[in-house]
Formats: C-alpha cells, sequence, structure tokens
C-alpha cells in the first residue's frame, strides 16, 4: 500500500512559485493586450484608413521617408503574435528571457496604437522619437546620479530638489556670465546639495530618506521665492541661450539614427559619453571595485584598507554634480528659462529608470528611453487629435512609472548596504 503523503508537503508542491505566478500574471497581460488590439485597434471604427508615419524632417538629406500601414492588418497581425506568446508565457514559460518578451510585446502593442492612432493621418514618427531621446537626457541623468549614490549604499531621494535647483543657478548665471559658466555652475549647485546629502547621512547619520526628503522640500521652496521676488521683476535674468544642435558629418545624414543620436545637442552627447564612462569605471576599474564592494558589504570593504567614509562621499558629490548637469539641460538644452517647479517629478523617474535598470549604467539609459517615450507620446498624440482625454495623456508617464516600478521589472537587488550608515567600531 503506497504511503499516504503528508498534506503540508502536498501543499507545498501544489502552491505555486513566485516566479510561476508572476510568469502566469505576465501570460495574461499578454493576453488582455492581444485583446485590446484586436478588438479597439483592428477592429474599431476608422481602423480601416491608411496611416502614414514619416521617417524623415524637412531639414533631411533624404526626402522623403514615409511608411503607408494599414491599422487594421496591423492589429490583427500585433493581436496574433501577443496571443501566441501569451499561450507559450502561460503554458512553458519563457524563463529569464520573460522580461525581454514582454518589452517585445509592449513594442508590438504601442505601435498598433499608433497605426489606430494615426489612421487616416500622416504621423510624424521621426518626430516623436526624437523628442523621446531628447526628453529621456534629464531621466538618464537623474537616474544616473541615484545610482551614483546608491552603488556605494546612500539612498539619494534628493535628486528632484538636485535638479531644481541645479536648473535654477543654471538659469541665473547663463543670463549673465553665458551658457558655458552656467553648465559649471548649475553641475556645482547640485554637487553643494550633494555634499549636504552626504554631511546629514554620512557623518551625522541622519535617516538618509529624510535627509532627501528635505532637499526636495528646501529647494521647491527656496527656488520658487526666488523665481517671484527675482526673475518675475527682473526677466533679463531669466533669458539664456540654448546650446544649439551640432550635427556629427557623414553620421548625421544616416536615414532616422542620425536625427536621433547624431544630431543634437552637448546634453545628449555629454549624456551618452557619462553612461559609457561610468558603465567602464563601475565594472573594470579600481574605483568601480570599491565602489561596489562598499555597497555591498562596508565592513569587509574597510578590513582590507578601504576608506569607506571617503568612498560614500566622493561618490554622493559626484552624483549631485551629474543631477546638476541634468539640472542645466532642462533650461540650457530646452526651454531657455526656468519655470516654477519645471522639473515636474523629473528626478523621481529618475529613480525609477535607476530601479528599472537594476543599478546599471546602460539599463538606466534604456529605462529612460522608455519613460521618454511615454512622455513624448503625451505630447504628439495630442496633435493627431484622438479620443482619449488629455488628462489621461498628462497621466501617461507617470502610470508607466508606478507599472513599471510596481510589478513589471521583477525581483531587482539592490546593492545589499542600500541605505545602511557605517559605523566605524
Amino acid at each position: 500500500m503506497a504511503p499516504t503523503p503528508d498534506p503540508r508537503e502536498l501543499g507545498e508542491m501544489i502552491r505555486a512559485t513566485p516566479e510561476q505566478r508572476r510568469a502566469r500574471i505576465l501570460g495574461l497581460v499578454e493576453l488582455a493586450m492581444a485583446m485590446f488590439v484586436l478588438f479597439i485597434f483592428a477592429l474599431g471604427e476608422g481602423s480601416d484608413a491608411d496611416a502614414t508615419f514619416k521617417l524623415a524632417l524637412p531639414s533631411d538629406r533624404f526626402q522623403p521617408l514615409d511608411w503607408t500601414v494599414n491599422p487594421q492588418i496591423v492589429g490583427i497581425a500585433a493581436a496574433t503574435v501577443l496571443a501566441v506568446l501569451a499561450g507559450v508565457q502561460l503554458t512553458k514559460g519563457f524563463g529569464t528571457r520573460a522580461n525581454m518578451i514582454l518589452g517585445g510585446a509592449m513594442v508590438l502593442f504601442v505601435f498598433a496604437f499608433l497605426a489606430w492612432a494615426a489612421a487616416g493621418q500622416s504621423f510624424s514618427l521621426i518626430g516623436m522619437l526624437t523628442s523621446t531621446v531628447v526628453l529621456s537626457v534629464p531621466v538618464t541623468l537623474g537616474g544616473l546620479a541615484g545610482l551614483m549614490c546608491e552603488r556605494v549604499a546612500v539612498i539619494n531621494i534628493g535628486i528632484e530638489g538636485q535638479l531644481l535647483t541645479s536648473a535654477f543657478v543654471g538659469t541665473i548665471v547663463g543670463s549673465t556670465w553665458g551658457s558655458w559658466p552656467a553648465v559649471l555652475a548649475a553641475a556645482l549647485a547640485g554637487a553643494l546639495l550633494g555634499w549636504v546629502l552626504a554631511v546629514l547621512s554620512i557623518k551625522y547619520v541622519v535617516d538618509q530618506i529624510v535627509v532627501g526628503v528635505a532637499i526636495n522640500i528646501f529647494a521647491l521652496g527656496l527656488t520658487s521665492f526666488l523665481s517671484g521676488r527675482i526673475l518675475s521683476e527682473n526677466p533679463q535674468f531669466n533669458s539664456v541661450d540654448r546650446f544649439r544642435t551640432v550635427g556629427i558629418p557623414w553620421l548625421e545624414d544616416i536615414p532616422v539614427l542620425g536625427n536621433l543620436f547624431f544630431k543634437q545637442n552637448l546634453f545628449l552627447y555629454g549624456t551618452i559619453l557619462l553612461v559609457v564612462v561610468i558603465h567602464f569605471a563601475l565594472f573594470h576599474t579600481r574605483w568601480g571595485l570599491r565602489s561596489r564592494a562598499v555597497g555591498e558589504h562596508p565592513k569587509a570593504a574597510d578590513t582590507v584598507g578601504i576608506d569607506v567614509l571617503r568612498v560614500r562621499y566622493r561618490n554622493v558629490i559626484l552624483g549631485g554634480a551629474i543631477a546638476g548637469f541634468g539640472g542645466a539641460a532642462l533650461t540650457l538644452g530646452s526651454t531657455g528659462r526656468f519655470e516654477e517647479n519645471m522639473t515636474a517629478g523629473v528626478g523621481f523617474i529618475g529613480l525609477a529608470a535607476m530601479i528599472f535598470g537594476r543599478w546599471r549604467p546602460l539599463g538606466v539609459l534604456g529605462a529612460a528611453l522608455v519613460f521618454g517615450f511615454a512622455r513624448a507620446m503625451q505630447q504628439k498624440l495630442g496633435i493627431l487629435g484622438t479620443n482619449i482625454p488629455s488628462e489621461f495623456l498628462s497621466m501617461a508617464p507617470y502610470i508607466v512609472t508606478i507599472v513599471v516600478v510596481a510589478g513589471l521589472i521583477g525581483h531587482a537587488r539592490p546593492p545589499a548596504a542600500d541605505g545602511q550608515p557605517y559605523i566605524r567600531d
């Protein structure tokens, strides 16, 4: 007679693991996307009219570059692929490739959505993609600032305040002495707030979250007060020369990619350079090894002779300077003037990009492009006159942030000592 299984062991065998539950949720999400694409984008009203995507700007060398698609065909094809992906996900699962497959599913969904939204019209796809890259710059820099701090186990919630203060300082200095001194002043302002964060959280062991929140509130109040007292009464201090677009010879003529990456201003080139340099330094130099050791196990790092506190000070101040460069990008690279609370949550979205990018510079850049796309779509879809309420479009970047951070990234492990103060024995 076969032995009776223990009910507790049987329950553990039946109970799904977290990975299995997540795979099922992802499969259901992809199935819902397939149904939505089929019944709304493919079979919805007006989906039989062709949509034309423009892939070249009027100033481009190669003209015209138009791509005409039928939203109905695109929707049916996308729904079919999504349904197949959902079926595989629900039955076998994609294992470690689940996030990559989900990313591909989201791209299909967005493409079907754009084809539906542009039905019967022409839409500047290259314009939206260019806006995506431009809008991702401050988000990337905010994410890199957070990464520099958290890799040495210091949580920086004050990125929003650093961006805002730097944007204000950059505007004042730029209006008086020019654009290049303004970039330097903005970076120094960000570094100064980074130093404040470092002193309070490292030397005086104040709760890092509280310090970050205090910096944000202080920056918002100070810039709002000074903006009302100085910039409103002296408009000559609120007008800076923006950095012009500089094209890289030959590369700027490449269709699509030339507009996205080789015909931009200082801030995009600087951002890409920072991503590459920080990635290389973090994973291939002694500085990076020490920083990661301090973030993972500061006690062990101390025992081998690494000055833990010094490494933390240096990284937090450098992170502040990077956030300051991002603040300069908001005014000197985009609007040309300071507006009260003009960051509008970019610093917090940068933190989300850092988590979505799993504390890696290249991951931060990729995540920032996702958030930049959400913001660009919000701006461009208003031009098409879709039936989507403008209030919903305004919420789009923040909804994407919540969805990504809340459930789609899976298990993301921060540095082991993240947020923990270090006190020498």
